[in-house]
């Protein structure tokens, strides 16, 4: 009985910070689920990256910081209406209320890409390091998915910011 329980505390362990599907990580009680972003025009300097955070702990969680080696800089983001003018502002992190899912989507909350060093093309993929006041740091990869790709969401690559 106590050789499962080491054996299951092992196996635990060893995929707590590995990818759960092709789509999805963990790392500690947050679950990153679909990392997607679109590609970009030629010439563009910013895109956007999007997944849903999923708290599967008892305790509120925040995103504080997001980098990748694909831009000069990496901020998170919120997007709302004022009107008919849309507005984004940096901020400087995301609550993940304890059981609850947080999307980052073209519609609200997501990550941004400023200073490109190259386009995001379809296949190809992005690298993000993100780290959580309580989770801790996990590196995650992004899916460059051509529109219409499931799951995936809008990208600010073919707009000015």
């Amino acid at each position: 009985m106590r050789t499962r329980f080491v054996l299951a505390a092992v196996l635990t362990a060893a995929l707590a910070a590995t990818p759960l599907a092709a789509k999805d990580y963990m790392q500690g009680s947050m679950r990153i689920e679909h990392p997607n972003a679109r590609p970009t025009p030629p010439g563009a300097r910013t895109g956007g990256v999007y997944f849903t955070l999923h708290n599967v702990g008892t305790e509120a969680d925040r995103l504080v910081r997001v980098a990748s080696s694909v831009s000069d800089t990496v901020e998170l983001h919120s997007m709302t209406m004022d009107g008919n003018v849309m507005r984004m502002r940096a901020v400087r992190a995301i609550d993940v209320p304890a059981g609850a899912r947080v999307a980052l989507g073209s519609g609200g909350y997501h990550v941004m890409l400023i200073g490109l060093r190259n386009p995001l093309a379809a296949g190809g993929s992005v690298p993000l390091t993100l780290t959580f006041e309580r989770a801790g740091t996990i590196d995650v990869t992004a899916d460059v998915e051509t529109a219409g790709a499931a799951g995936h969401d809008a990208s600010h690559g073919a707009r000015p910011h």
